[in-house]
């Protein structure tokens, strides 16, 4: 996930506390030593509390991928490790305004593409079947709001003539609209649970919400 670290017109400069707030990683900005919950993007204790970061939209993919989409983007290149998590269980979380849908990662792979609504915004989840890319899109357009399917890492509109990149929504073969990237992040279904109890699982025959659920 990516934030906007900026706070009433001013930069902050976060590090990681290295505890864990409903099993999610903390920061600790330097300025006030408010601790924050990555997830949400909120201070949840110290002089901040209750402040929130914007989230902004942002996608897993393959470099190789991205560089031939967006040629002049350059990379932020630190030592890393191999994660020991799996992206099989985790789902991609849509959080948009008061309302959030998470989309479980294996029932996407499945699809390639799931369609659905977060609140009152149509949108599109990608997972790629044979890799770890993932990445949210609006389906509304200037005067419509498109189905998708996916054919050949390209997102192909059902019933219609458009074709997107499943990298970055830019119209291909002569599509002059784009998609529009929208914000996400995967987290574990009951991490999910935990931060958002008033939100919802997608399925493809509808949603199910945490309510129900829990009560199932």
């Amino acid at each position: 996930m990516v934030h906007r670290r900026e706070i009433d017109g001013r930069e902050i400069v976060l590090g990681n506390h290295g505890a864990l707030w409903g099993n999610a990683m903390t920061w600790y900005d330097h300025e006030t030593g408010s601790i924050w919950s990555q997830p949400i993007g909120e201070a949840i204790l110290g002089p901040l509390e209750g402040a929130t970061l914007e989230l902004l939209p942002s996608t897993l993919t393959r470099w190789g991928d991205w560089r031939a989409s967006n040629p002049d983007t350059f990379a932020f290149d630190a030592p890393s490790q191999n994660s020991g998590f799996s992206l099989e269980t985790m789902a991609v979380v849509v959080e948009l305004g008061d309302h959030s849908v998470a989309f479980p990662v294996p029932a996407v792979r499945d699809l390639g593409v799931a369609n659905g609504e977060v609140g009152e915004v149509p949108v599109a989840v990608t997972v790629a079947p044979d890799g770890d890319n993932w990445a949210v899109f609006s389906r509304r357009l200037d005067d419509r709001v498109v189905e998708l399917t996916i054919e050949a890492d390209a997102l192909v509109e059902v019933g219609g003539k458009g074709r997107w990149s499943a990298v970055n929504g830019l119209g291909l073969d002569g599509t002059d609209e784009n998609l529009d990237l929208l914000p996400g992040f995967t987290s574990f279904p009951g991490d999910y649970v935990t931060f958002y109890p008033g939100g919802a699982f997608w399925q493809e025959d509808g949603p199910m919400t945490v309510e129900e659920l829990l009560a199932s």
